[in-house]
């Protein structure tokens, strides 16, 4: 990521969280690893759309997102392309928030919410990944990742697997703020750089 995007980025994330809601997430929700510190930043709609596309998800996908904020990455994966979608995340509040969306969506049949710790999850069953974590984070996840199946998809949104050759790569200029987003697929077995 060139410096002027990682300027914006960080500018856009000072504007939208203030020090104190910050601090006070930290102090209700303590974090479930020493790089398990993320705020949550929700993907803009129209590069959700692109992560799903490029994942080229089928009705028999099963997606999980981990760290799914408000959730609606498995919510878009779910009405759009019929598959299932399971979302994870630390924050109680935005478990809740999420489960409420998919009830709205009426999509509860499809998908599912759990508070858990990404860290550690089996996610062997996923057919398709969705992250947008640090990169330190998606580093930490790589053991993880390698366990699933041959052929699984991994999409990560503005921070790439370091280490790691991506199979695709775009550059999504995101209607919503203007702001250009990296979208990198991977696939299963990850290849060394």
């Amino acid at each position: 990521m060139n410096l002027l995007r990682q300027f914006n980025l960080i500018s856009w994330l000072l504007v939208s969280c203030s020090a104190n809601s910050v601090e006070s997430l930290r102090a209700e929700q303590p974090p479930a690893s020493k790089t398990d510190s993320a705020i949550h930043v929700p993907t803009p709609p129209d590069v959700v759309e692109k992560m799903l596309a490029v994942a080229k998800i089928t009705t028999g996908d099963l997606l999980y997102d981990l760290g799914c904020g408000d959730g609606r990455i498995v919510i878009a994966a779910a009405a759009k392309y019929g598959c299932r979608a399971v979302g994870f995340d630390i924050d109680a509040r935005k478990v809740q928030q999420s489960k409420e969306n998919v009830q709205r969506e009426g999509l509860a049949d499809r998908v599912r919410i759990e508070h858990q710790d990404i860290f550690k999850l089996d996610l062997r069953a996923a057919t398709v990944v969705t992250l947008y974590l640090l990169p330190e984070m998606n580093n930490q996840l790589v053991p993880q990742l390698e366990k699933m199946k041959d052929g699984s998809r991994i999409v990560c949104h503005e921070f790439p697997l370091q280490h790691y050759q991506h199979d695709s790569f775009m550059t999504v200029k995101s209607q919503q703020d203007g702001v250009p987003r990296d979208v990198y697929l991977y696939r299963l077995p990850l290849k060394k750089k």
